[in-house]
């Protein structure tokens, strides 16, 4: 009777651990992602091991996608070479990891024009907010679905090369 009673116990333990909502937390075991090559105008993301491609992916991008971002609250995603500089786990878009604009040419051309180069833009998810988002719908941005960064965010390392073509 106690026998039944532990594996009853045990079941129910099991049971219970299966429920949890599964991890965004992927791991990844392929070749390292080297460079990562946005093309605006497919809206494509294409994740490359040298010249091979591992991965592509649809993204939606700055709700002002023509032209490189120029300044704060324009609405634009960069254009240009930029690496991947940080992580953020806790994003509210999901997660979504850093691309390193604005470079120093971005900071001393809005200078010079008297603006503000604005910042924090990330490939991210969709998050908890922006599930039914259509079209291009960030603020400078390149988003994917969650599932999708879940992906991206495992295999993606700081320091990754990142090109964004117009």
């Amino acid at each position: 009777m106690v026998f039944f009673r532990v594996v009853a116990a045990l079941a129910l333990v099991a049971v219970l651990a299966s429920c949890g909502a599964p991890s965004k937390f992927r791991s990844y075991h392929g070749p390292e992602v080297t460079q990562i090559v946005v093309h605006k105008a497919a809206r494509r993301m294409h994740l490359y091991h040298h010249n091979q491609r591992l991965r592509t992916f649809r993204v939606q991008l700055g709700g002002n996608p023509i032209g490189h971002k120029q300044r704060e609250g324009d609405r634009r995603t960069p254009e240009g070479d930029y690496i991947i500089d940080r992580r953020n786990p806790n994003s509210a878009f999901h997660l979504s990891i850093g691309i390193s604009y604005p470079d120093p040419y971005d900071r001393a051309r809005a200078e010079a024009n008297g603006w503000r180069p604005g910042g924090d833009i990330f490939i991210h998810g969709k998050g908890p907010r922006f599930q039914r988002a259509r079209g291009d719908w960030t603020d400078g941005c390149i988003a994917v679905t969650d599932r999708e960064m879940e992906d991206i965010y495992a295999m993606v390392r700081d320091g990754t090369r990142i090109r964004i073509l117009p």
